[in-house]
């Protein structure tokens, strides 16, 4: 499996792959709009030219950053890409600076496997909460906050 930063050409099979997550329920969808205009903070994960996984990490200010748009192949699952990614994802924030990461999510029990904690959401900054006005689900987010210091 090979890790990259995504590239414009990605969008439509990024598109694909979160948004099919997203039917199941396992996330919430991403727009064609969100990708383009993020394009820079994703990791994918490749095997044999094929994407299998994907992540985002979003700055949010100098010490907390969002790990946003995880998923993973259905065919895929299990077998340590999401980790892969997150181990990534982690890494690249410690390079920037950034010493916390949080993540909104459905899956809070795979996000303690690598690490996290489950926090309530009102403990996270005002300016985590910028965005949801867009969100499907605003004002009645059923995620749940996972956060932890790297």
């Amino acid at each position: 499996m090979k890790l990259r930063k995504a590239k414009i050409a990605d969008v439509e099979e990024m598109m694909s792959l979160i948004n099919n997550n997203a039917e199941q329920g396992l996330m919430l969808p991403r727009s064609r709009n969100m990708l383009y205009e993020n394009i820079r903070e994703f990791m994918l994960a490749e095997e044999n030219g094929q994407l299998v996984g994907v992540a985002s990490l979003h700055i949010l200010w100098s010490d907390l950053a969002e790990i946003r748009a995880l998923a993973v192949d259905d065919n895929h699952r299990r077998q340590g890409i999401g980790t892969k990614i997150v181990k990534a994802v982690e890494e690249e924030a410690r390079d920037l600076g950034c010493s916390r990461l949080f993540a909104l999510t459905y899956q809070p029990e795979f996000f303690k496997y690598c690490g996290y904690e489950e926090v309530s959401k009102d403990q996270m900054p005002q300016k985590v909460w910028r965005e949801c006005i867009n969100c499907i689900k605003f004002p009645n987010c059923d995620e749940i906050a996972v956060s932890r210091i790297i």
